[in-house]
């Protein structure tokens, strides 16, 4: 069971800046609870996400020596890739690819077609310092935008991801439009065809519906789930109400429940969720 934890979607569309030290004091934080993956900043415009305009200066101050926690940054193009991957304690570099031309245009200031086309560089990059390539499927469960949406879409979609050299494919509901039924069909159908490369689900939802989404993917078979403690974030570029990340300790509610084994240290993970009530805006 893989659990990633994404402070950087919690903090980046908010307006109010998060100092860099309290970022800092937080991530890691993070770093001692036990998360296969912090997503912790970007390497992208900062006129597009000014939040995490100091992701240099935040990596430079993290332990991530000292932890098992693998540091994951988020890159839009080809220039962030390159500033990515000159960090050694970054493993992961993730790309939003959306089959929403619509958002992908939001998104990335680019269409599809020359999304994947970067993307097969990005993944040229990634091998040759080592790192490995994390692609969301964005809008995968619908978009708002009557955008041209169904499984089948998404599968083909996968497929070109699957052939570019993607090494974990995320499943995003990027808007907290997906169901326990489409989570189901979809994870289920995705990796029965692909059983050999890893897919996880980076879920948008308000609480009421969280816990059945995340009882549909671990049914089907899901074993990689991000999240955000108290459930902060969702993404500024979506233009519509946002729905907050799903909850980690919903995620983590449930797998105890069950007596799903993590590695999750209680008492670390504890003190960041009383930290997170201090550093971000109250809401």
């Amino acid at each position: 069971m893989k659990l990633i934890e994404c402070p950087r979607d919690a903090m980046q569309g908010l307006h109010e800046f998060i100092p860099t030290e309290d970022k800092v004091r937080y991530i890691n934080q993070l770093l001692k609870v036990g998360f296969d993956s912090i997503d912790f900043g970007s390497f992208v415009s900062p006129k597009a996400i000014p939040q995490l305009r100091d992701t240099a200066e935040v990596y430079a101050q993290l332990n991530w020596q000292d932890s098992p926690s693998k540091l994951l940054a988020i890159i839009a193009n080809i220039r962030g890739a390159k500033d990515a991957i000159t960090f050694e304690g970054i493993s992961y570099l993730g790309f939003p690819m959306s089959i929403s031309e619509t958002f992908q245009q939001r998104n990335t200031n680019k269409s599809i077609a020359e999304a994947l086309n970067e993307l097969s560089e990005i993944k040229n990059l990634c091998e040759s310092k080592g790192k490995k390539l994390v692609t969301y499927v964005s809008m995968g469960f619908g978009n708002p935008y009557s955008d041209p949406y169904a499984v089948d879409l998404v599968g083909q979609f996968v497929d070109i991801l699957v052939t570019l050299g993607s090494d974990v494919i995320s499943l995003a509901d990027t808007i907290g439009v997906s169901t326990p039924e489409n989570i189901k069909y979809l994870f289920t159908s995705l990796s029965k065809s692909y059983p050999s490369v890893e897919i996880g689900v980076h879920l948008h939802s308000n609480p009421v519906t969280a816990l059945e989404k995340i009882q549909a993917a671990y049914e089907s078979g899901c074993k990689r789930f991000d999240g955000a403690i108290k459930g902060l974030g969702g993404c500024p570029m979506a233009d519509d109400a946002l729905v907050g990340n799903m909850a980690t300790e919903t995620i983590l509610a449930y797998l105890d429940e069950k007596q799903i084994k993590t590695s999750i240290n209680k008492e670390a993970f504890v003190k960041a969720m009383q930290m997170a009530s201090t550093i971000f805006p109250a809401h």
